[in-house]
């Protein structure tokens, strides 16, 4: 059951509106307020106000505690968030009741959990005009060479988000499994990859290319020098997603309402 003694409203200080709601969400669940960039370590319950990215940076945060998100929507899409702003109250009441379940979403790791991710770790090179030379390895085991714009790796979670506009699957999020999707590659042979969750890949470039950028769910930024080996795994940290019991919420009709995921056009 989920524990509202310490519960956290994060709110985008970034997106319009949010703060204004952070205020009415803090009143209904008699709860403090902080950024982002002041994230309580004490919290049982987190309530974020903004959008998917919001909910992002939260969760790479108090995942390390096994703490449960809930997310309102204040962006475009709000494909992981539970709830409108004009629903705080009736999602407070759904909550309080037990009208909920947590889902446990796996996350991704480079550097041994230094960096962890819960929809995608992007590689690219440094030089912006250039396509990379980037080699890919799973368990020791050469697979491909690309000569493309980057890597996407991504979790189930993930697959909705860049891997898609890349042309990745979408991956439902009980399944285990890791999605690798070269963007933009310089030949007709290289397609999307799923794997099992449980493999190590290795990502690496050429000794004489120029740097490699990684990023995690687009937003932590990390340079990686030519001779460095990226592994990434799946993290030994969980996400936890409180998601609400109400009608066409499952991920297929989140998938069909949001994404107008096989809707014909009229």
């Amino acid at each position: 059951m989920l524990s509202f003694e310490n519960t956290v409203i994060v709110y985008n200080k970034d997106v319009p509106e949010s703060y204004k709601v952070a205020l009415k969400a803090a009143e209904i669940f008699n709860a403090k307020i902080v950024t982002p960039e002041s994230f309580s370590d004490n919290a049982s319950f987190v309530v974020t106000i903004g959008g998917d990215g919001t909910i992002l940076k939260a969760a790479r945060y108090y995942a390390r505690n096994g703490v449960p998100i809930f997310g309102i929507n204040l962006g475009r899409l709000g494909f992981l968030a539970q709830a409108k702003p004009d629903e705080l109250e009736w999602a407070f009441k759904k909550l309080k009741s037990g009208e909920y379940k947590i889902q446990n979403r796996m996350m991704l790791s480079a550097f041994n959990d230094k960096i962890t991710a819960l929809n995608d770790i992007v590689i690219k090179g440094d030089t912006f005009s250039r396509t990379s030379r980037l080699y890919l390895s799973i368990n020791g085991k050469q697979v491909c060479d690309y000569l493309a714009d980057g890597l996407i790796i991504s979790t189930p979670t993930g697959s909705t988000a860049y891997t898609l506009s890349a042309g990745g699957p979408v991956i439902s999020p009980g399944l285990d499994a890791v999605v690798i999707v070269p963007i933009c590659p310089h030949t007709l042979t290289a397609r999307p990859l799923v794997i099992p969750a449980d493999e190590r890949i290795e990502v690496s470039s050429c000794d004489t290319c120029s740097g490699l950028k990684l990023s995690s769910d687009g937003q932590n930024t990390v340079d990686v020098t030519p001779d460095e080996k990226i592994t990434i795994q799946k993290s030994k940290i969980q996400a936890k997603l409180v998601i609400l019991s109400r009608e066409n919420n499952g991920f297929y009709g989140v998938l069909r309402e949001k994404l107008q995921w096989g809707v014909a056009p009229r």
